[in-house]
């Protein structure tokens, strides 16, 4: 055998036999949460996001025919002040575009906001993606239509995703991943800039990531002490905690997390701790997830996890600590059509 190819074999072998190795010791900490669905009237819902604001909870997600290649994305926001009791509060829509993965925040304003994607499609095929962005009134009553961002021309390519933006100390940041083709489909890759914004509009890049293995969607938090955390996908290989110090930003320590993630999202708790929801994958190459919970330290080690009753189409959670529980949106097929569930697990149980 070519001694390129034997290196390579061993190498994937040593990959996923310590992949294989950590799934274990999760399963032995493993735990399951009840959920409930509270909306399902569109043929394909996903894709969901969750916030506290004026009292009540905000929930945000996709409505289409499809997971994707459509040309009928819109998003969804409702509104509910216990829970259980969902209303509609707006239906954003764009003619021409393919609405996703709507992101909220609260803007300096007091506004609700609205970061999603905007992809172009023609015969199920992306021709290009031209990211949107929504606000509320400060009561949370009615939204903006849908406008373009904008992007700084020397990181943009017509296929950026401002995936979410995190708001602090009136700067909101965020990551655009770009995708790129590099001869098809079955090559593609992405690169991921760390951008910031002051009116959710207009977005200056800060930072270019050289991180490998296709990263894509991203989440940006900070700590108390103004540290920085972005959580990073990758397509091929485990989920990242990328970790830098203030004021500049631009000088990350890489943690890798010791599972394959999808839509991932997270918070900070006391004591140093990270709350991480996400898609978990069984091992880095399969496709097959569930939505799960994880409580972990501040450099990606997971001490716990809770799986929510999810299968199929799944993932893509958000989280609110609200009165000493963390309430989980997050979007399933295991019961028929993708519809939208919502858990609640108590804090102690994250201890």
């Amino acid at each position: 055998m070519n001694k390129w190819k034997l290196f390579f074999l061993l190498n994937c072998t040593s990959i996923y036999l310590a992949f294989a190795n950590n799934s274990d010791s999760l399963r032995r900490n493993e735990e399951r949460a009840t959920s409930t669905k509270i909306w399902a009237t569109a043929e394909h819902s996903a894709f969901t996001d969750l916030i506290r604001f004026k009292d009540a909870f905000y929930c945000t997600f996709r409505e289409g025919s499809d997971h994707a290649r459509g040309e009928d994305g819109k998003v969804r926001v409702i509104r509910s002040t216990d829970g259980k009791n969902w209303k509609s509060v707006t239906l954003l829509e764009v003619k021409g575009l393919d609405l996703r993965d709507p992101k909220l925040s609260i803007t300096p304003q007091g506004k609700l906001m609205v970061i999603m994607g905007g992809s172009v499609y023609q015969n199920r095929k992306m021709l290009e993606r031209i990211p949107q962005v929504s606000f509320s009134d400060v009561d949370g009553n009615t939204f903006t239509k849908p406008q373009p961002i904008k992007l700084d021309p020397e990181m943009k390519n017509s296929w950026d995703w401002v995936w979410r933006v995190s708001w602090h100390k009136g700067v909101g940041y965020a990551i655009n991943w770009k995708y790129e083709h590099n001869g098809g489909e079955s090559r593609a890759t992405g690169q991921i800039y760390l951008v910031k914004t002051t009116d959710g509009i207009s977005y200056e890049k800060m930072y270019y990531f050289d991180i490998e293995g296709y990263p894509n969607e991203s989440t940006v938090r900070f700590d108390e002490n103004d540290k920085m955390y972005v959580l990073v996908r990758r397509e091929r290989g485990v989920g990242l905690l990328a970790v830098s110090e203030k004021p500049s930003y631009n000088n990350f320590k890489i943690h890798e997390l010791p599972f394959r993630i999808g839509g991932p999202n997270f918070l900070h708790m006391a004591n140093n701790k990270l709350i991480i929801g996400c898609g978990y994958h069984n091992n880095v190459w399969e496709h097959d997830r569930r939505t799960s919970i994880h409580a972990g330290d501040r450099y990606g080690n997971i001490y716990k996890s809770i799986f929510l009753p999810s299968g199929g189409d799944n993932s893509y959670p958000g989280l609110v600590i609200h009165d000493k529980e963390l309430w989980v949106s997050y979007y399933s097929s295991h019961e028929g059509k993708s519809s939208i569930y919502l858990s609640r697990i108590p804090l102690e149980n994250l201890e």
